[in-house]
């Protein structure tokens, strides 16, 4: 019959089991954990921050070509927690969509609009026999027009979400108990405020220091609402300053 518990119903994503699930799709969101890394993204006042892990499996890499952040367009970013190799086609696949959007409507693609539609692909891979989910949680930031920072979360069974903060990967659950003590009375976050608690939730977390080479941010704010990845010495005085505030 089969291995593990799926009973043979996670031998085809398109099959339910008798209790109604998709073992396929549960086995993605497990993936997506065993890839070992926590990511955090929190939406301040006039800003969202996102913070991931970086690991550089091999001495010898280039630390510059590891990365999970990924510009979408000038003014949208990807966070991706999980499988790179999966997070790079759907970044790709992103672009050519936000592209195809700014050609036909003649201004930017809102950050909704892309988490929906990142979303909607997700959800058709959960459909179909010839495509497997993508091992991948994207978190989506940018700025709208309208309703100022964005932030959402993106899953492999096709759930998409705003946030005022959120977490994905290995400790999520821990992550986001944190953050929900911190944005209890919906502060109003300067940009220090939303790096700094992005931050210092991972470093609580995972209970340990990080130096500035082993965390990646990316953060777009209101007054520069395109979308950038912090150097290592901006990474550095954030957390000097945590250091100094604790």
């Amino acid at each position: 019959m089969s291995r593990g518990s799926g009973g043979g119903y996670d031998r085809h994503i398109t099959i339910f089991s008798p209790e109604g699930r998709l073992f396929q799709v549960e086995y993605a969101f497990k993936a997506v954990k065993a890839a070992g890394i926590t990511s955090i993204g929190v939406r301040g006042k006039d800003s969202i921050c996102v913070v991931t892990q970086k690991k550089v499996p091999d001495k010898l890499l280039d630390q510059t070509s590891v990365t999970h952040l990924f510009p979408i367009t000038k003014y949208l970013g990807l966070l991706a927690t999980g499988m790179t190799a999966d997070a790079r086609t759907l970044v790709q696949q992103a672009r050519n969509e936000a592209a195809e959007f700014r050609f036909t409507y003649g201004y930017e693609m809102p950050v909704d609009v892309l988490a929906r539609w990142i979303a909607d692909k997700s959800q058709v891979y959960t459909q179909h026999a010839y495509m497997r989910p993508l091992g991948v949680v994207a978190m989506v930031l940018g700025i709208d027009d309208e309703y100022g920072p964005q932030l959402y979360k993106c899953d492999p069974a096709g759930h998409y979400f705003g946030h005022k903060a959120t977490s994905a990967g290995l400790k999520d659950q821990e992550a986001i108990n944190f953050l929900e003590k911190k944005m209890k009375n919906d502060p109003s976050f300067t940009y220090e405020e939303t790096v700094q608690t992005a931050i210092s939730a991972l470093q609580s977390v995972l209970q340990e220091d990080f130096k500035a080479t082993e965390i990646e941010v990316g953060v777009v704010r209101k007054d520069n609402p395109e979308f950038r990845v912090l150097t290592t010495e901006e990474i550095d005085e954030h957390l000097t300053a945590i250091s100094e505030r604790d």
